[in-house]
């Protein structure tokens, strides 16, 4: 069986701003840009499993579940090719179709991807960023069978999708515990690396846990690998030494440093940090994030400061020295959590319940983890002088329809 041949290398399409690139064959633009987070952070489509649904998913560990779990014994540690052996027809390459525009020519372009499968009857998981903006999206498994897929949704903060195909008695993964992972632990990745070389092995150790990393514009926390990652990779399992998946691999380092080249330094996202809204995601087709309607504007540099682009108002008469730091607000939403806290256009947000404001990924992290209800108070420099804004928290559902 000739799988080598079955993917078309990803077009290049754009570069990040910072060296560390995703590792799919789709890089998105550095620059000024109005982060969402709390706006439209999740898109869905409604292709979810009903409430009776029979997917099951397989965890080494014992865990409460929303969904139908069966723990499995994983035994004693494996070696890299046994590894393989056991979950090579668990691995899918994914392919897209992306449509770009450039000064009026649409050119269409293939963007290649990695994934694996969490459920007997088809479900599978990959990076958000390999099916952004995508059509017409593929699956291929290790037999050489390809399945046309459908979108059933994903969490673009967390860089994550699940898609669906119409396949029964699919060979699923094992789910690990990613909290349990430590610096040194072997591990192993099995992708589509450059979108040609399908289901490759690489293998590697921990590198390091929890490494704070900014991709386009998103701050996440993964693990870091020195397995060889590479366009393509993206959406494929990092494994354990017992066979079960720990992470999902989303990025690498790319470019040169000031002396010399950078090799091996490869990241994925733990596999406990997702679990549940992988499962919100099967189960009802959606997952609840936390929402207080805006829109937050991020200047690229201080040198161009809030000044720059008019913020914040009635700030002509500052000094470029007197600019305020903080997150700008670029829009709010009618009748929204943000809106009845009082919360306008450009306002700037320099703290939060006390604690220093340096930017809108500060922002967007101080609120990340917060539950319905709660209550935060704002500081917020508006017309030159600063007032206090408090806003409720609250959780939206977010779908494509």
């Amino acid at each position: 069986m000739d799988n080598n041949s079955k993917y078309i290398k990803a077009a290049k399409i754009a570069a990040l701003a910072l060296c560390c690139s995703v590792a799919g064959g789709i890089a998105g633009a550095g620059g000024v840009v109005v982060a969402n987070y709390f706006r439209n952070a999740v898109v869905t489509s409604e292709v979810a499993a009903d409430n009776d649904s029979t997917s099951t998913i397989l965890e080494g560990r014992h865990e409460a579940s929303a969904m139908n779990v069966s723990y499995v014994e994983t035994g004693a540690k494996m070696s890299a090719s046994e590894i393989y052996e056991a979950n090579v027809n668990s691995t899918v390459g994914i392919r897209t179709s992306v449509t770009t525009n450039y000064f009026g020519y649409r050119t269409t372009g293939a963007v290649a991807g990695s994934g694996f499968i969490l459920t007997s009857d088809g479900y599978i998981v990959t990076n958000y960023h390999v099916v952004e903006d995508g059509s017409n999206i593929k699956v291929t498994t290790y037999d050489n069978k390809e399945y046309a897929a459908e979108l059933v949704g994903y969490d673009e903060s967390n860089d994550i999708a699940v898609l669906k195909i119409d396949a029964k008695g699919l060979t699923p993964v094992v789910l690990g515990d990613s909290e349990d992972m430590k610096v040194g632990d072997n591990v192993v990745a099995i992708g589509n690396p450059l979108g040609e070389l399908t289901f490759s092995l690489t293998t590697g150790a921990v590198s390091a846990l929890d490494r704070k990393i900014t991709i386009e514009n998103t701050s996440m926390k993964l693990i870091q690998t020195d397995c060889a990652i590479n366009s393509g990779n993206s959406g494929g399992a990092l494994f354990n030494e017992y066979g079960e998946v720990v992470g999902i691999v989303n990025a690498k380092y790319c470019g040169n440093s000031s002396t010399g080249s950078i090799d091996n330094i490869g990241f994925a996202i733990p596999i406990s940090d997702v679990r549940t809204n992988l499962e919100a995601i099967i189960k009802e087709g959606c997952i609840y994030k936390p929402y207080i309607g805006i829109s937050i504007y991020d200047p690229t540099s201080a040198s161009q400061g809030y000044q720059g682009y008019g913020f914040p108002r009635g700030s002509q008469s500052q000094s470029v020295n007197q600019q305020i730091e903080g997150a700008i607000v670029y829009d709010v939403d009618k009748d929204s959590p943000a809106a009845k806290a009082g919360l306008e256009s450009m306002d700037v947000i320099t703290a939060v319940n006390g604690t220093k404001v340096s930017g809108y990924k500060d922002f967007v992290s101080m609120l990340s983890g917060g539950r319905e209800g709660e209550r935060y108070v704002l500081t917020v420099y508006r017309d030159g002088e600063t007032i206090e804004l408090t806003v409720t928290l609250a959780l939206r559902r977010q779908s494509a329809n």
